[in-house]
């Protein structure tokens, strides 16, 4: 992709640059008033928002307005540098980015990688073709977008194999955050400091600039993970059936196709290597049990199946059985939101001794019975012909809109209702390939990201991929706001010589050492503040400190930008570091003193890469 005006006139604004930074400096130093003033101003602000930050006292979103305010008032920054956050190309890429996200998990273009998680009983074999899988969509899709897709998949499939989550969880959240730096718009941060550079100094990175040193990083994270990883991951145990999505042990019965696997099978190997936990009760055929030694399955057939509900739904999708959809007239809006409903039969109801097909209970309740959960579980007849009695479970599949009327009747407690994933497949492939075409413009410099991405958002709202309600939604409005409020932050720093001043001690205390020793002080200084504070946060404050420090070198700013880039965008060593680390510490149980544990030595092993790797890919 073409640099996107990085390399015309690049001589001229770092010499601008240079200047300008020098001005500030000696302002610093007493030769302006003002600006010292506006200096020390800058810096207590801030200090207050690292306060804000590691304490956790206010909302980051919160704490970055308050900063762009705080500056505003007190005359540090004009009202257009105050504002600028929000036309930045970073915020807008950003809010982009995450429509584009949201067009992939809205319509289930994610949903084939939770099947092919689901089918793996290996548990090294499932973590390392997670991480793969992990790798691939991070480095184009938002890696917090990722690890919110990601979760329940992963959750899911630990639960239903009876492993640990806590195994796996850490994996999930690491290799999301290494795959993002691969590339410019796999993270926010990237796409943060490649503004900064470009409005300030005129350097900017191209789609895939970082794609050679980021590759590395992603083996090494992978080779850690799988090995020393694997030995230091904690087991904080199996959730057991309360933890489960649904309630007990379901009776299923499913129809055989003519394209499924299991059609010629005899009833030993009909299930074949599927869950150990499921079980065929019957084999169903002309409304009767079908006996016989030599009984081999045909299509037309019914199977009963007993297990764990996600067990069988497991079985069902890679045998390709299906539910019988007789009631056509059930199915209403395709698009229409579904619910899995669990609905037990109470005491005194009038269900009790009718079956589901004298009571016409479809067309009654406009649901579907998948599965039926008794404390006695010997069905061995199609399950609209059993006699329901007291405490009989009914998971039902049911539309959003018939929730209420199963609420109101007095004939059944609505026990919980979850959506179910829902995958359009002509839906999630178009989603595909308009995240892809964007890229691909992008890439082949036909236009810039920010435009060929707010092209694509355009895109999907007008092949009705998603409508505008949902665009917005699929925002995280709080990353934006983080965004904008905080890039004041960085352009006072850079008007008080206040980055300029960073940089001299720096420079004086780590220079004498040359280029590389200095890389690796900005890279270590970036990524300990990201450990405590927002990583978006801690690029804006060494981003000026970055390009101050190449400027008293007189080397090129790129290495120590990028520098910033991936120790701002890979923070391991705390849950509060990083989003992707804070969304698995509650869902695996983990402990505060497992991430220091794990992501300290490869936060260390990360500072020794990039040292030596830098500046052979990034030339000072």
């Amino acid at each position: 992709m073409a640099d996107c005006g990085a390399a015309p006139g690049l001589t001229r604004p770092r010499r601008r640059r240079r200047q300008h930074g020098r001005a500030a400096f000696g302002a610093a130093g007493g030769e302006d008033d003002g600006g010292n003033v506006d200096l020390w101003l800058t810096l207590a602000v801030m200090g207050g928002a690292i306060f804000l930050f590691v304490t956790e006292k206010l909302r980051v979103d919160v704490v970055a307005l308050l900063v762009a305010v705080a500056l505003l008032v007190l005359g540090v920054v004009t009202l257009p540098e105050a504002l600028s956050g929000f036309s930045n190309q970073a915020t807008v890429m950003v809010a982009a980015m995450f429509v584009l996200s949201g067009a992939l998990q809205r319509n289930g273009a994610l949903v084939a990688a939770g099947d092919l998680l689901a089918r793996i009983r290996a548990p090294w074999l499932f973590g390392l073709v997670m991480m793969a899988l992990v790798t691939g969509v991070a480095a184009f899709v938002n890696n917090t977008a990722t690890v919110a897709v990601f979760l329940p998949l992963v959750l899911a499939a630990t639960t239903a194999n009876r492993w640990a989550p806590s195994k796996f969880l850490i994996p999930l959240s690491y290799m999301s955050q290494t795959a993002g730096v691969c590339t410019l718009i796999g993270t926010s941060t990237n796409l943060l400091v490649d503004s900064m550079a470009r409005e300030t100094a005129g350097v900017g990175f191209t789609l895939f600039e970082f794609a050679p040193l980021g590759i590395v990083f992603v083996g090494i994270s992978m080779l850690y993970l799988t090995t020393v990883g694997r030995v230091l991951l904690p087991d904080r145990g199996t959730p057991g059936t309360e933890s489960t999505d649904h309630i007990g042990r379901y009776v299923a019965e499913l129809l055989v196709p003519e394209t499924a696997t299991v059609v010629g099978r005899t009833r030993a190997a009909a299930l074949g290597d599927g869950p150990g936990g499921v079980e065929l009760l019957d084999i169903l055929r002309d409304g009767r049990p079908a006996r016989g030694a030599d009984l081999r399955v045909a299509a037309g057939d019914r199977l009963l199946l007993r297990g764990p509900w996600q067990e069988i739904d497991s079985v069902r999708k890679s045998l390709k059985l299906r539910f019988d959809h007789v009631a056509r007239d059930l199915d209403g809006d395709i698009h229409a939101e579904r619910l899995h409903v669990e609905a037990m039969v109470a005491p005194g109801s009038h269900l009790i001794g009718h079956t589901l097909a004298g009571m016409r209970f479809g067309h009654t309740y406009r649901a579907r019975v998948h599965g039926l959960h008794r404390r006695h579980l010997g069905v061995h007849r199609p399950l609209d012909q059993v006699p329901l009695t007291v405490g009989d479970v009914l998971l039902l599949d049911a539309p959003a809109k018939a929730i209420d009327d199963l609420r109101v009747d007095r004939g059944l407690i609505v026990l919980g209702a979850r959506a179910q994933r829902k995958v359009d497949t002509t839906r999630a492939t178009l989603s595909a390939i308009v995240m892809a075409a964007a890229i691909a413009v992008a890439a082949l410099g036909w236009m810039s990201i920010v435009a060929s991405a707010l092209l694509g958002c355009i895109a999907l709202v007008v092949l009705r991929l998603l409508d505008p309600d949902e665009a917005y939604a699929a925002i995280d409005w709080r990353v934006i706001l983080l965004l904008a409020g905080i890039i004041p932050l960085g352009i006072a720093l850079q008007k008080t010589g206040g980055a300029a001043l960073a940089a001299n001690q720096l420079v004086n205390l780590v220079g004498h050492y040359g280029p590389t020793a200095t890389l690796a002080a900005v890279y270590a200084m970036t990524s300990t503040l990201t450990e405590f504070m927002s990583n978006n946060a801690s690029a804006v404050l060494l981003v000026p400190i970055a390009l101050a420090t190449a400027d008293s070198l007189g080397v090129d700013p790129k290495p120590f930008l990028v520098a910033v880039a991936f120790a701002a965008s890979t923070s391991f060593a705390t849950p509060i570091s990083y989003q992707t680390n804070t969304m698995v510490y509650t869902a695996g149980n983990y402990r505060f003193s497992d991430f220091v544990k794990i992501g300290m030595p490869l936060n260390i092993v990360f500072l020794i890469t990039a040292t030596l790797l830098i500046p052979r890919f990034f030339p000072f």
